[in-house]
């Protein structure tokens, strides 16, 4: 699943820190990374909806979807199927998906 996530655009458009946005979202910077790096295999959707209210935009502008073979040369191995699993805050496991406000 070729999905390319660009947190790191919308980081930088609002000038803001990963610890910054891991903290106002409610996940820790490491979480946050992995989601960011794209080697998340899920995001909730309460966490996509915690990034797109701090950054002030929409799920498009975070994640893009890119045929096999793409454009930007990716063939799957770049977006958020890639390997992990991320865990939810406080003890509350996740499997395989980012969790804000565990």
């Amino acid at each position: 699943m070729p999905i390319v996530v660009h947190i790191d655009v919308m980081l930088a458009r609002r000038k803001m820190s990963v610890g910054d946005l891991a903290e106002r979202v409610g996940i820790t910077p490491a979480n946050l990374a992995v989601l960011k790096n794209g080697r998340a295999k899920a995001v909730r959707f309460s966490t996509l909806a915690a990034l797109c209210e701090v950054l002030e935009c929409q799920p498009g502008d975070l994640l893009r979807w890119v045929a096999e073979g793409g454009e930007d040369g990716q063939d799957g191995g770049g977006g958020l199927g890639g390997q992990g699993s991320v865990g939810g805050g406080q003890g509350a496991g996740v499997v395989a998906g980012v969790e804000a406000g565990a």
